[in-house]
């Protein structure tokens, strides 16, 4: 690692600290083409989507002892996503980034996977979207391929996760149909995509400052 690297690791702690980072970071929105960058590149770019994100949350706090795990989410119109997961003293929490408010960090009190999993359950709705699976990997299974300090895009980590064997997560049809009722009139009489009104925010962490002052 760059001494640069070495000093941002050193500063990044803890998950929440590494939550807050992320979040003053811009969204990746990958103008230009598409990126899958390591941590460093994400460090040197100042900018990372999910998949970026929990990427280079794995890298530093796998430096401050925590395992670098991933939770990968299937979703019914193929938009995934992924977070860095890890288990604290009270439960399962999880650091990410997104284009959506309700889609970032959990705070470490979920009992299992699966519970941190179904708590993105109603923040995944959107017009198309709806998780359908999901799954825990550790990123140690990709063995000698370089994911952490890598110059190009990390193609074979996304490729790994895609292809692991996802749990499904069932769900009611009627309560989906619903959500996407409520989201679909919040977005057309306000523009915005919303975060207040979901169930459970008390075990979010903070989000970035683009989405705070809406609701």
């Amino acid at each position: 690692m760059t001494p640069a690297e070495r000093r941002l690791i050193a500063r990044l702690r803890t998950p929440l600290a590494v939550q807050r980072w992320l979040n003053a970071l811009f969204y990746n929105t990958e103008r230009g083409g598409e990126t899958l960058r390591s941590f460093r590149g994400v460090v040197r770019a100042g900018t990372a989507h999910c998949f970026e994100a929990a990427m280079a949350a794995a890298v530093i706090l796998e430096q401050h002892g925590y395992p670098p795990l991933v939770l990968s989410f299937e979703s019914i119109d193929l938009l995934d996503h992924v977070l860095f997961v890890y288990r604290g003293g009270r439960g399962w929490g999880s650091v990410a980034r997104s284009r959506d408010p309700g889609l970032h960090g959990r705070k470490p009190v979920f009992a299992t996977p699966r519970a941190l999993a179904l708590s993105y359950f109603d923040g995944y709705i959107d017009f198309t979207g709806r998780i359908k699976a999901y799954a825990v990997v550790d990123l140690r299974v990709l063995g000698n391929y370089d994911w952490r300090l890598a110059d190009t895009n990390i193609w074979k980590a996304e490729r790994m996760l895609l292809e692991w064997p996802h749990r499904p997560i069932a769900s009611s049809d009627r309560r989906a149909e619903r959500l996407r009722r409520r989201y679909r009139a919040f977005r057309e009489a306000r523009g915005y995509k919303p975060w207040k009104y979901y169930r459970g925010r008390n075990r979010w962490t903070e989000l970035p400052a683009e989405f705070r002052g809406r609701g």
